[in-house]
């Protein structure tokens, strides 16, 4: 078959993890150029493929107008994942390129993965593991979570879910939303109220807003303040929404008793963070949505919303 079209795929593990989706663009006579660096792509990597690239699966690797320039080819941008605060949709529309995203796609996946980082803060399961190895018979004592209010900064696809993981723990959930979705609190047996209340009366706190200018640094100093003495504090959301200096002030003091992060500020973290020396901070490399499941159903969705844009057959919905 004659290769008619350049999918540029930035996402990592495309091969492996994504063979599905692969074997689709090739069968439709795309050819896919893969990320082989194993990271997130910098301007430069990128200015040296996307001149003749008609379209994007994008992992998360800065998209904007310097970019679109060196791109005049390009026509769909399919975000492997769910945010877009690395794109630049204004600029992409200005282009005429279309940006879409696999939402809700990768929901249970990132679900699982707060109940896993809230079990571990709870119960520092990480530093005992590290003891054991050790041979150090430290058997610290830990919390539970029955009896515990959890709250959720954000109640769309993903907090309902981890609502629902919940259902079985005994405990109290309550929830903030700029749109509440009433229908599914109730369902869900989930209160719905100010984001002030749920800092000052949850014992768990999950961030899981969208990364916007308007909740840039939602997490500071100041709201850390509202929260109860000794809670838990779990972000897999954006690291631009948490003000890094403030979470460590708060873990430092102990006003925290932990925290369980996915994402930072900048991206891939830095070995020298100051939030490494803590000892009640546990930390992930972005990888709430990495899951053989997650891989197959995104990569897939990805891909068919590429197609169906060049054959108009079913085109995505863009932003």
């Amino acid at each position: 078959m004659t290769i008619s079209r350049k999918v540029l795929v930035t996402a990592t593990n495309y091969s492996t993890l994504c063979s599905e989706s692969k074997e689709l663009f090739e069968k439709n006579g795309w050819q896919v150029i893969e990320n082989i660096f194993g990271r997130p792509m910098t301007f430069d990597e990128l200015k040296e493929r996307v001149a003749d690239i008609d379209a994007v699966v994008a992992g998360v690797d800065t998209w904007n107008e310097a970019v679109f320039q060196l791109a005049p080819k390009l026509k769909i941008i399919s975000r492997f994942g769910v945010g877009i605060d690395n794109i630049d949709v204004e600029s992409a529309r200005r282009f005429g390129i279309k940006v879409t995203n696999a939402a809700g796609k990768n929901a249970n996946a990132v679900a699982e993965l707060i109940i896993g980082l809230l079990l571990a803060a709870m119960r520092n399961i990480p530093s005992l593991h590290q003891a054991a190895r050790q041979g150090i018979w430290d058997r610290s004592v830990g919390e539970e979570l029955i009896g515990r209010t959890v709250g959720f900064l954000g109640f769309g696809t993903i907090a309902q879910k981890v609502a629902r993981k919940l259902s079985g723990f005994d405990v109290k959930i309550i929830a903030y939303d700029k749109y509440p979705n009433l229908e599914a609190a109730k369902k869900l047996q989930v209160t719905m109220v100010l984001a002030e209340e749920v800092l000052q009366e949850s014992d768990v706190v999950s961030l899981l807003l969208p990364s916007l200018k308007e909740t840039h640094h939602f997490m500071n100093a100041k709201t850390f303040a509202l929260m109860k003495n000794g809670a838990y504090f779990i972000n897999t959301a954006r690291g631009a929404l948490v003000d890094e200096n403030a979470l460590y002030d708060a873990l430092a003091s102990r006003k925290l008793a932990a925290a369980a992060i996915d994402v930072y500020d900048v991206e891939p973290v830095s070995a020298d963070n100051p939030l490494f020396q803590l000892p009640n901070i546990i930390t992930t490399p972005h990888t709430a949505a990495e899951t053989y499941e997650t891989y197959r159903a995104v990569g897939l969705h990805t891909a068919q919303s590429i197609l169906d844009e060049f054959e108009g057959t079913n085109p995505p919905k863009g932003f």
